[in-house]
C-alpha cells in the first residue's frame, strides 16, 4: 500500500484507545448500535470470529451445526481475548447469535456485563418504535454499567459523529475503481471501521480517497459484485485478484450492506433506530427475497459486473435461504452466479480457489 495510507491494526488501534484512558465494548455482528455505545464512552469493537483461530473452547458449549462466527466468537471470548472490555453486546442477527445471547447469559457468565439488542425484521412503522424502545432499554443498561447518562445533545453529537464515517464508508465503496489499492489493501481499509472510532475513521477515509492513482495504468479486470457476511478467509481477496478480477459491487453484511441513510428529527432514539434500519436489503433483517435480488441486479448493473460470488459460511442460515431463488433471478438477467462456502476456523482450501478461478475465467 502506498506510505501515505497507514491503516492501524486492530491491536495497534485497540491499545492506543487503552493506553488514552478510554473502554471498549465488544460487539458481535451484524447491526451495532454504535452511536450509543459511544455515547456511554465504550468503543465498538466488533468481533468476526476472529478467522483462523481454533474454536474448540466455544464448540463444548454449542451444537456442532452453529456456524464458524459464533463458535469462534465464543472460543475467543473463553481464551481471554474479550477481558479488556467493560460489556458484550450480542444482537440477536440470527438463531445462533440469539443463542450465543443466552449461553453468555445463562451458562458461561463472563466476568463483564453481558447486554442483548432485538433487530426487528421489518422497516414498517411499528418496527422503528420497537427498536427505538429496545434502544431506550439498552441505554439504561449501559448507564448502570458506565455510571454515564448522556444527554439529548451528546446522543446527537454521538450519531452524527458516525454518519460522517457512514458517508465516508459509502464513498469509498462507490469510488473503489478509481483507488489505486489491491482488494486485500481495500478491505483492510474498509474493515477498519470495525474499530476504529468513527472520526479517526472518517479522516483515514478521507485521506484514502485524497491519495493519487498509481503510476501506470491499472490493469483493466474482471467485475464481480461480492456477497456475504465477511470476506473471510481474507486469502481469498488475493486469489480473487491473482485471478484478474476486482470487487466492483459490494454486498457484504460487514461493508455493503451498511450504507446507512443519514437521519433527521428531534428524538435520538428514533434517529439511531431509522438509521440502523435504513442500510440495503439484508438477509439478517429478514428483507424479502425480491427486495434482495433487486438490490443484487442493481449492484450488477451498476458496476458492470456479469457475475456473483456468494461467499457463504458453513451453516449460515440468514443467507443459505435466499441462495436458490437469488441464483435464479440473476440468471435470468444473464449474470451467472458463484457459492462458495468457507469455515472462519479453516485456511482456504484449494478447491475453492480453483472454483473462483474457473468462474472468472467463464465471465471474459
Amino acid at each position: 500500500m502506498a506510505n501515505e495510507l497507514t491503516i492501524p491494526s486492530r491491536g495497534e488501534a485497540l491499545r492506543a484507545h487503552l493506553d488514552s484512558g478510554g473502554a471498549l465494548a465488544a460487539v458481535f455482528p451484524y447491526h451495532p448500535p454504535r452511536a450509543l455505545l459511544r455515547a456511554h464512552g465504550l468503543l465498538p469493537v466488533e468481533v468476526w470470529g476472529p478467522p483462523g483461530r481454533s474454536t474448540a473452547a466455544g464448540d463444548a458449549h454449542l451444537q456442532p451445526y452453529t456456524c464458524s462466527l459464533v463458535r469462534a466468537g465464543l472460543a475467543f471470548l473463553l481464551d481471554g481475548g474479550l477481558e479488556r472490555a467493560q460489556a458484550i453486546l450480542v444482537p440477536h442477527g440470527c438463531d445462533s447469535l440469539q443463542g450465543l445471547g443466552s449461553v453468555l447469559l445463562d451458562f458461561v457468565k463472563p466476568a463483564m456485563p453481558v447486554l442483548t439488542c432485538y433487530m426487528p425484521r421489518g422497516e414498517r412503522d411499528l418496527d422503528r418504535a420497537f427498536l427505538a424502545d429496545e434502544l431506550r432499554e439498552l441505554a439504561a443498561r449501559l448507564a448502570e454499567i458506565t455510571g454515564h447518562r448522556p444527554g439529548d445533545g451528546e446522543l446527537v453529537e454521538a450519531i452524527e459523529r458516525e454518519e460522517r464515517a457512514d458517508a465516508a464508508l459509502g464513498e469509498l465503496l462507490a469510488r473503489r475503481p478509481e483507488l489505486a489499492l489491491g482488494e486485500r489493501d481495500f478491505y483492510r481499509l474498509v474493515r477498519s471501521r470495525e474499530y476504529l472510532p468513527a472520526e479517526a475513521f472518517a479522516a483515514l477515509a478521507t485521506r484514502a480517497l485524497a491519495l493519487p492513482p498509481a503510476e501506470g495504468a491499472r490493469p483493466a479486470r474482471t467485475p464481480l459484485v461480492l456477497s456475504g457476511l465477511v470476506p473471510e478467509p481474507m486469502a481469498l481477496l488475493d486469489a480473487l485478484e491473482a485471478a484478474g478480477a476486482t470487487v466492483a459491487g459490494d454486498d457484504l453484511a460487514c461493508s455493503g450492506r451498511r450504507r446507512y441513510r443519514p437521519t433527521r428529527g428531534a428524538d435520538a432514539y428514533a434517529r439511531m433506530s431509522e438509521g440502523m434500519l435504513s442500510g440495503p436489503p439484508d438477509s439478517t433483517r429478514g428483507s424479502s427475497v425480491q427486495a434482495r435480488l433487486d438490490h443484487l441486479r442493481g449492484l450488477a448493473r451498476g458496476s458492470g459486473a456479469r457475475g456473483v460470488v456468494f461467499l457463504t459460511l458453513k451453516f449460515c442460515e440468514p443467507e443459505l435461504y435466499y441462495l436458490p431463488q437469488l441464483r435464479d433471478g440473476l440468471a435470468a438477467d444473464g449474470v451467472r452466479a458463484l457459492d462458495l462456502e468457507v469455515d472462519l476456523a479453516e485456511a482456504l482450501p484449494a478447491p475453492v480457489v480453483n472454483r473462483l478461478e474457473a468462474f472468472v475465467e467463464t465471465l471474459r
